[in-house]
């Protein structure tokens, strides 16, 4: 942080034409190239002193001794912190992607494909996006339905839309009526309900709905203690077809980052403990956390309705990916997916 300050202003702004100019390019920037097409007001040999500076401060490298400069982690963390809050998508492209969330089928599932679509498109990165998952377990209702002979299927519905299924063996065979009131009893008692409330509630005095009681606890101490399920995924051809992966070694490298469940759960969790619903982060460099994103950078952010359901989003791409579109846009279909979350989930 201590250079950053040195900075001078013109450092400044060649630092950000510099690095504006690789992201569009992918080819090293000379001091040639930025007097002909940016600062006709500074001379070649200015700029390049200029350049041998940001060099010197860590914000530039040079891949070959003739060649231009190219930004380091430390110039591209420089570059989001300018435009991180600045960024906004063009008003066109916001109406279309609200559009296409209009016209998507109701529910999570078909929700959640589609924002995973939209940030892959949008970002030409990889998308990747968990549903939302309550933050505070509670019960909405319960089915019991009768298979064969002593055993029932119970099927658990906690609010936010979770459900849970498991087959109960029974002490002795019930029918399903008997099933049916005893779920309809439970229901009422426990709607609303999270699992410590539910675990000093007075003893049953029917044996069947008691036995069901015990039953309920466990599986929703459970899924409070998850990690969020299945990943919505997309683009992953986007990251793959850049310069930077034409290296076998990287591209397997990064797929196999992409196609282990618990690597993805662990990057996505952390946005949900880091930050709050609406706040985003920026990994660079895999910011030493995964080795398997070292050449990539990752927009992250947390949606949903604090202390009710929240999930996460983001995409991921090489270094020196459009920051400029990658940011607004996570955090626009963060801001409609939460309003998703307000409409669907908070009404039940």
């Amino acid at each position: 942080m201590k250079a950053m300050i040195e900075l001078t202003q013109r450092q400044q702004a060649l630092l950000l034409l510099i690095i504006r100019d690789y992201i569009d390019t992918a080819q090293p920037v000379s001091s040639k190239w930025l007097t002909e097409h940016h600062r006709r007001d500074l001379s070649s040999a200015t700029i390049r002193n200029e350049m041998a500076a940001l060099t010197e401060m860590g914000y530039l490298r040079q891949p070959h001794t003739s060649a231009g400069r190219v930004p380091t982690e430390e110039g591209y963390r420089f570059f989001v912190s300018q435009m991180v809050n600045q960024a906004e998508l063009p008003v066109a492209v916001r109406h279309t992607i609200s559009h296409q969330f209009l016209q998507a089928r109701p529910g999570i599932d078909p929700w959640m494909q589609l924002a995973a679509s939209v940030l892959a498109h949008q970002s030409q990165g990889v998308s990747m996006v968990t549903a939302p998952r309550s933050e505070n377990v509670r019960f909405q209702h319960v089915e019991l339905i009768s298979t064969q002979g002593r055993q029932v299927l119970m099927v658990l519905v906690l609010v936010g839309g979770d459900v849970l299924q498991q087959i109960l063996t029974l002490a002795e065979s019930v029918p399903q009526e008997r099933l049916s009131q005893a779920a309809a009893g439970l229901n009422g008692l426990l709607a609303g309900l999270a699992a410590d409330d539910i675990a000093v509630l007075a003893t049953r005095s029917d044996a069947l709905e008691q036995d069901i009681l015990t039953l309920i606890l466990p599986e929703m101490r459970r899924a409070a203690a998850g990690v969020p399920g299945g990943i919505y995924t997309d683009g992953l051809a986007y990251v793959l077809s850049e310069p930077e992966f034409n290296e076998s070694d990287e591209a397997r490298r990064t797929l196999r980052f992409f196609v282990e469940p618990s690597a993805l759960q662990d990057m996505l969790q952390r946005s949900l403990t880091d930050s709050s619903v609406g706040g985003l982060q920026v990994l660079i460099g895999g910011e030493g956390g995964w080795e398997e994103l070292r050449q990539c950078s990752v927009v992250l952010a947390r949606y949903g309705v604090p202390g009710l359901a929240t999930g996460s989003l983001g995409v991921v791409g090489p270094m020196r990916m459009p920051y400029a579109k990658a940011i607004p846009t996570v955090r626009y279909v963060a801001g409609l997916l939460s309003e998703f979350v307000n409409d669907q989930i908070a009404r039940e």
